[in-house]
């Protein structure tokens, strides 16, 4: 069973990777506009003063919302993820940024956060279904982080193109977690059942 699954989720990898690196810059732009837009209106119902917004460093076909850090002054957090250790949280200050153990610019230098000091969390996908359920590279970090302590109480938002937003369930295994929703170019959508 477990076999069949990761054979599934890999098809459809391959299937919606296809997909996003076709997205032209002009969807990326339209997506980082209604981000800009869901951002105000998701501080207003979940950022608490001082506490970060965790973000991502953009990889291949994603949506870069790196601007969010120049925005208001917000605290922000960038991920650093380790085979070993795992994902974890870090202040994403003016330092010099460097590699994590998969190649990936993070702020490794600055000492991991807590989960009740991030309000808000925008997560990369390859794509994801209508139930908030994420298809990601496999690796499964976001997942195991937010089976920890508080990390599954942070509103947690995918960052995708409409053209990856799958009408029929995912493949998912047990430990797959649902997100509260996601932010396209058409807008911010917030599943009903983790509003």
């Amino acid at each position: 069973m477990y076999k069949d699954i990761k054979t599934k989720k890999e098809l459809k990898r391959n299937e919606y990777n296809l997909i996003r690196y076709s997205n032209s810059s002009l969807i990326h732009e339209k997506i980082k506009l209604k981000v800009k837009s869901a951002l105000k209106e998701l501080i207003k119902k979940y950022h608490i003063e001082g506490k970060y917004i965790g973000i991502y460093w953009p990889l291949k076909g994603e949506v870069d919302i790196r601007f969010i850090k120049e925005l208001n002054n917000q605290k922000i957090a960038l991920p650093s993820s380790s085979k070993v250790k795992g994902l974890k949280y870090h202040h994403w200050s003016n330092n010099q940024l460097e590699l994590d153990s998969n190649k990936i610019p993070a702020p490794l230098g600055e000492k991991a956060i807590r989960p009740s000091d991030i309000s808000i969390l925008f997560i990369p996908a390859i794509a994801i279904d209508l139930e908030g359920y994420r298809l990601g590279y496999g690796g499964g970090y976001f997942d195991r982080l937010r089976k920890k302590d508080l990390w599954i109480s942070i509103p947690s938002f995918v960052v995708i193109s409409n053209n990856c937003i799958s009408k029929k369930p995912l493949p998912r295994e047990e430990w797959d977690l649902p997100f509260n929703g996601w932010i396209s170019e058409t807008g911010l959508h917030q599943i009903e059942a983790t509003k």
